[in-house]
């Protein structure tokens, strides 16, 4: 009788291995290069982030670090997630553990954080995840622990946002925010340029979620130490940081 092999001996036992997804990983989408970083709050510490302990705008990943102290080697991955001013400063709604440091902004005006609808991606008390259109977020009356403003929306109800070409001529590396149910959020970085109609086909197709959230271009960087890349190329205003418990 032939020995038995090992996956057919641990079915025998009742033995179940189980291995852990990334949380970063490499996708390909449309032939353009992606890569992904998931937040599950059931799980990990997500917060949000830009300015030191002394109120000076953090501006990079290695700051950050400095800032976060000992907590730095709980992060597992962290990105830009908002547009700023020249200071850093965000443009739209910014809300750290519970208090709005930046107001909610509804004016109108040039460039892609104006281009409407745009919205607010947020995580209240309870670790619940929600991302919306500015004009919901509004008449939810939301009061969450951190929320992040920008724009444009790139999926809406599983729609994509009437106001994006399907692959329009502009094309930069570009980064975004989905949700896809109460507790799990899709970050993706493209490594390559990206118009917005394949990203947010990207969010809406592959990661399966019905409302995605553009959060910058050219800027767009990301830290993932399990990937070991850390981006350096760009100053940078509010972050995203996703740390294991």
């Amino acid at each position: 009788m032939k020995p038995l092999g090992l996956a057919v001996f641990a079915f025998v036992l009742g033995i179940h291995a189980t291995v852990a997804a990334p949380v970063c990983a490499d996708k390909i989408f449309e032939t353009t290069r992606f890569t992904v970083c998931v937040a599950n709050t059931a799980r990990q510490d997500v917060r949000l982030t830009w300015t030191d302990s002394k109120n000076v705008p953090l501006r990079s990943f290695a700051r950050l670090a400095t800032a976060f102290g000992p907590d730095a080697g709980h992060v597992q991955f962290a990105m830009n997630a908002g547009m700023f001013d020249e200071r850093g400063a965000p443009i739209g709604l910014y809300v750290e553990n519970g208090f709005t440091r930046a107001p909610l902004n509804t004016r109108t005006g040039d460039g892609n954080f104006y281009l409407k609808p745009n919205g607010v991606f947020w995580i209240a008390g309870d670790g619940a995840l929600g991302l919306e259109t500015t004009e919901r977020y509004v008449s939810g009356n939301r009061a969450p622990q951190w929320a992040t403003q920008s724009g444009p929306m790139l999926v809406i109800d599983g729609e994509i946002n009437p106001q994006i070409a399907t692959d329009g001529p502009s094309k930069y590396i570009r980064n975004g925010v989905c949700v896809r149910d109460p507790h799990t959020a899709f970050f993706a970085v493209s490594d390559e340029p990206v118009s917005f109609g394949r990203l947010a086909r990207f969010f809406r197709d592959v990661q399966g979620c019905s409302s995605a959230l553009y959060l910058d271009g050219a800027i767009s960087s990301l830290w993932a130490p399990s990937l070991a890349r850390e981006d350096d190329a760009h100053l940078l205003g509010p972050m995203i940081v996703v740390l294991s418990r």
